[in-house]
């Protein structure tokens, strides 16, 4: 995150003090809406617009440049800049003078913040929250930054305003170059190429060498989890038996958990660490990072069977259904990094932190084990520190005990102001956070998680999804913004998590019919797959934008892909195979060429070419389904496969030579055929020659190797 960017990219910098005094009778144009961070600038006495028209042609009838500020509700440079210059009457007398101003929600708006966020990075060589950004009153950007000190956004503010009042001949020209750049920028189709998957591999591989050997995760500092980089990371251990690609994943989540960006008292994770250790985060919880990191903590544990990320991951999981699940069944959006401290002051990190002497009281009954295992980091917040692990508990016993400790604290904690909840319910994150609970539900044996996904999926088919299409945001009753590309995606991908896992054959159906419905919306909505799909509707942003970079989120053309090739092997219908094998072709090479930032694109690549990985596969159009679950006592894998009436597969040893056997292979090694169920032995309409096939459904299990690789081979026949 950028905390000051004074560097003006233009070549022009005219340092003249300018001073107005507001006028009263405009105001602010944020009272009334339904964005919770919109509504927390309403009463400035900045008057701001939200995007749209009126501001936009305001601009262009008065001749006056655009400030346009994005941030998110539980953002705390956010929050400061307000304090220190939205809410100063002087600055904003000067903004409401030279410039309209626009205020933007990130979490609402995706595209309109990737395409600011685009703009800094060109003109300043940074980027974050919040974002500012001059625009001429045709829109084109020329100067940009994130978060001044009031003294020194006033200056900007001079100064941009002088520089177009004074020569916009010039600074209109340079802009117009800025927009070229940044169309060109967002749009990151290219022509088709073939990507095999060895180069895939060296793709992840290559990402090796900027691991922190150290304390793990990608870099130094800040740190952020990346969890599509270490997803496809994951992805390509399973494929490939690499331990090297998933110790960098485990590397990153043990330095997490250990961390202070984990919440050891209440669960779940901050969004990131200033630090290289992971030790002091910015406190803000996200729903996503809920979703994507608790899925990479789901398929650690599978991978390794290390119950420390099976505990990280029920503790994730059990907060979000605690603090960030509305009565409604929907997941709210986040909670703030800032609350009130004990002088009653709004401090980052007041609800999260602690004194030596609090931690003591808290753990009373126990004092021994916290300072056993836990330790403060000095660099904190003034009032205290950052909670951290100094080692990991190692029996049963002794972890019972250390989370009846954790259970006093927080119930300590609960005394404290607890931080703004901002309670919109985003689609694309619910979508995300259903899907994860889906699985967690299946490995780690809590129908409560599948209950919890199903629930909130019915909340957004109601709430969200009407004859216009689905909408982006649920927020005080109202649903509002037509949804985007991610969002159709990462919801096709929540039905599918839905079908994979629930308990019965009729909710399967219910969940892949909706899924279906949800993909096949996608080319119509967002453009023929040819150069990839566009990021929002036609007339929705500033500019068509094809996306393949990886942010916060997996990019939306990655999981539109990954959506078509799950649905390729679960159902009958081809056109979810053409329209994944044309969309895979179009973003192969940028996502080559770039694996660190579009890693999810080669992952959902690897998935429509190879299939996926993963305790539940499919294949015969969803005729076969394979159910792979690990027994951790006996150290075995056992795989149950059904198979739907009409259909058959191959015996493990056909009559034929020329047909290809069902195989199971754990760790290299192949399971004997005489430890698969005695075939049928059947004559086909179709084949002159009885064949040795298998049908309905059957189970085997295997012995585990050291280095747990498992895959199932096999070909079905329609009879």
């Amino acid at each position: 995150m950028m905390k000051s960017c004074t560097h003006l990219a233009l070549a022009f910098l005219l340092c003249v003090g300018l001073s107005v005094s507001s006028s009263a009778a405009e105001g602010n144009k944020l009272r009334g809406s339904l964005s919770p961070y919109l509504l927390q600038h309403a009463n400035n006495p900045v008057h701001w617009y939200p995007w749209g028209p009126e501001a936009l042609a305001k601009a262009q009838a008065e001749n006056k440049p655009i400030f346009v500020s994005v941030g998110y509700s539980s953002c705390h440079w956010c929050h400061v800049m307000r304090k220190e210059s939205f809410e100063n009457e002087t600055i904003a007398a000067f903004l409401n003078a030279y410039f309209v101003a626009i205020k933007i929600d990130r979490e609402i708006r995706p595209d309109l913040d990737d395409h600011f966020q685009i703009v800094t990075q060109l003109l300043s060589g940074g980027g974050g929250w919040p974002n500012s950004v001059f625009l001429t009153p045709a829109g084109d950007p020329y100067f940009a930054g994130g978060y001044w000190p009031a003294g020194v956004f006033a200056r900007v503010l001079s100064n941009t305003a002088d520089a177009w009042r004074e020569n916009p001949a010039f600074v209109g020209s340079e802009a117009a170059k800025v927009t070229l750049a940044v169309k060109r920028a967002l749009n990151q189709s290219s022509g088709q190429r073939s990507v095999p998957h060895e180069e895939v591999h060296t793709a992840a591989t290559s990402v090796l060498d900027e691991m922190d050997v150290f304390y793990g995760g990608l870099g130094t500092a800040p740190k952020f989890p990346r969890e599509p980089l270490f997803l496809f990371l994951l992805d390509q251990a399973n494929r490939s038996g690499n331990s090297q690609l998933l110790s960098a994943v485990t590397d990153m989540l043990d330095g997490m958990i250990a961390g202070g960006i984990h919440d050891h008292v209440g669960g779940g994770f901050h969004r990131y660490a200033v630090d290289p250790e992971w030790h002091v985060p910015h406190f803000e919880k996200m729903l996503y990072t809920q979703a994507l990191t608790g899925r990479l903590l789901l398929r650690a544990f599978a991978a390794t069977s290390d119950s420390t990320y099976k505990r990280a991951a029920e503790r994730t999981f059990d907060y979000v259904l605690r603090d960030l699940t509305g009565p409604h069944g929907g997941f709210y959006t986040a909670q703030d990094a800032d609350s009130l401290n004990q002088a009653g002051a709004s401090e980052e990190g007041a609800y999260y932190s602690w004194t030596q002497g609090e931690l003591n009281l808290a753990g009373a009954v126990d004092a021994e084990i916290v300072n056993r295992f836990f330790r403060i980091v000095a660099e904190g917040p003034a009032a205290g520190g950052v909670l951290t692990l100094t080692s990991f508990p190692e029996d049963a016993a002794t972890i019972r005990r250390l989370d009846t400790v954790l259970s006093e604290m927080a119930d300590v904690r609960a005394k404290r102001p607890a931080p703004f909840l901002d309670r919109k319910v985003v689609l694309s994150w619910n979508a995300m956070m259903i899907a994860t609970l889906a699985e967690a539900s299946r490995t780690l044996d809590r129908p409560d998680y599948f209950n919890a996904a199903e629930r909130a999926a019915r909340f957004l088919t109601q709430n969200l999804w009407s004859s216009r299409g689905l909408q982006r945001i649920w927020y005080a009753g109202a649903a509002q913004t037509g949804a985007q590309l991610a969002d159709y995606a990462a919801l096709g991908l929540a039905f599918v998590a839905l079908h994979d896992f629930a308990p019965n054959d009729a909710q399967r159906r219910l969940w892949l019919d909706q899924a279906m419905k949800v993909a096949g919306e996608i080319p119509v909505r967002f453009g023929g797959s040819q150069g990839g799909f566009k990021s929002t509707e036609r007339g929705l942003g500033l500019t068509d934008m094809v996306v393949v970079d990886d942010g916060t989120i997996p990019s939306p053309n990655a999981m539109a892909l990954s959506l078509f090739a799950r649905l390729a092997t679960r159902t009958e219908r081809s056109e979810f195979e053409r329209t994944g094998l044309s969309l895979m072709a179009q973003i192969s090479e940028p996502a080559i060429n770039a694996p660190e930032n579009r890693a999810f694109a080669l992952k959902a690549i690897e998935e429509m070419r190879r299939g996926e990985t993963g305790a539940v596969r499919f294949a015969a159009n969803g005729a076969v389904r394979v159910d792979m679950r690990r027994d951790w006592q006996n150290n075995q894998i056992a795989v149950h496969i059904s198979i739907a009436p009409g259909w058959h597969i191959n015996a493990a040893e056909p009559l034929q030579d020329y047909l290809i056997a069902t195989d199971l292979v754990v760790s290299r090694t192949a399971t004997a055929p005489g430890q698969f169920p005695t075939p049928l032995i059947k004559k086909f309409a179709f084949s002159d020659e009885p064949l040795a096939v298998y049908e309905g459904a059957f189970s085997l299990s295997a012995d585990i190797g050291v280095e747990p690789k498992t895959s199932v081979a096999q070909s079905a026949v329609l009879s």
